[in-house]
């Protein structure tokens, strides 16, 4: 897999300025810091550049073997999504908080009575309505979970890359799978905790093929 056009001019600013901010490696490409951002951690995790907090981006010298590469970032969700928690509309928010902590789990997806997916409940969700003095046992899921369109789902044929940008641009511990026929059908979930997981192990993978 060949770098883009950007991510090989970004490599070339980083050589000739090193080390360097990304601040000034977006200036000089005349794009936002925030552009910049997926392509920076994409040559930063397969080794190409090194970052180094308040002093800037080192051009390393190594390039990824391009098979190890091209596996990396075509991975699809499906390869590495689990099982999902799923939770009718009408369960109270007890047996909501008790079936997330029972099964160590970030969120749970509510289906409606057709089956169909309807919210999303996080840890959070769950914190303020306990701290808000809600009645637990009798107050369902439906009444404090973020609904349609607000959830933000991907399907399996997507790359973990973009499931990784999601969850960070959004600052979820999760996102339900849906399925590529019926976007209303939780198939499995991608979690933060998987995605970075996947990455470190890949980056070691990376970082032994070079020596």
């Amino acid at each position: 897999m060949d770098f883009s056009d950007r991510q090989t001019r970004i490599i070339s600013i980083v050589k000739d300025h090193e080390p360097i901010s990304g601040e000034e490696i977006a200036k000089k490409i005349g794009v936002s810091r925030a552009t910049l951002r997926n392509d920076l951690g994409i040559l930063t995790m397969v080794g190409v550049l090194d970052a180094k907090p308040k002093v800037g981006y080192f051009y390393t010298g190594q390039m990824p073997q391009p098979l190890l590469f091209e596996k990396i970032f075509n991975t699809k969700v499906k390869e590495l999504m689990g099982q999902p928690m799923i939770v009718k509309h009408d369960l109270s928010i007890y047996d909501a908080v008790v079936t997330l902590f029972m099964h160590d789990i970030g969120s749970l997806y509510v289906i409606n009575e057709a089956g169909e997916l309807a919210g999303v409940v996080s840890r959070k969700d769950l914190l303020r309505a306990t701290v808000n003095n809600i009645q637990l046992n009798s107050t369902p899921v439906a009444v404090i979970m973020t609904r349609s369109p607000n959830i933000i789902t991907i399907k399996g044929r997507a790359r973990v890359l973009d499931a990784g940008h999601l969850l960070l641009q959004h600052k979820i511990d999760s996102l339900p799978v849906v399925s590529e026929a019926n976007e209303h059908e939780v198939v499995g979930k991608i979690s933060k905790t998987t995605v970075m997981e996947y990455f470190i192990k890949s980056g070691i993978d990376i970082e032994n093929s070079s020596h």
